[in-house]
């Protein structure tokens, strides 16, 4: 059995509120149930990881709930946020959230998400 779930948000578009709930919830569901939970941040969904973005993406059902406030849940649960190496030539470097744990490249990602003990998530 997998004892590490490792999500990438890759496809998910960030001014859209909608897609990026779960991905969070499920991170810190899993965290709490005790695995090892990465996040990575790459592509589009690297915007997510600069000062300013996830903090002014309200939910339609909950105007009080940001993203911002589900990365932060996430990790306080006990998930790793990492960001692509790559993402940063697109987003910058400058201004990331403080929650980012990590920065990785192409080959870990892929190393992760083809270890037997991990299952991935892509959003």
């Amino acid at each position: 059995m997998a004892d590490k779930l490792l999500i990438v948000l890759m496809n998910t578009d960030p001014t859209n509120p909608s897609e990026l709930g779960s991905p969070f919830m499920q991170a810190s569901v899993a965290a709490a149930m005790e695995y090892d939970v990465e996040i990575i941040l790459t592509g589009r969904a690297g915007e997510l990881a600069s000062i300013g973005v996830a903090e002014n993406l309200h939910f339609p059902t909950s105007s009080k709930k940001t993203v911002y406030d589900l990365m932060r849940d996430a990790v306080e649960a006990g998930a790793k946020l990492k960001i692509c190496a790559s993402t940063l030539e697109l987003w910058g470097e400058e201004n990331l959230i403080p929650e980012i744990d990590e920065t990785v490249g192409a080959a870990y990602i892929i190393s992760e998400a083809m270890d037997d003990d991990t299952v991935t998530f892509t959003y």
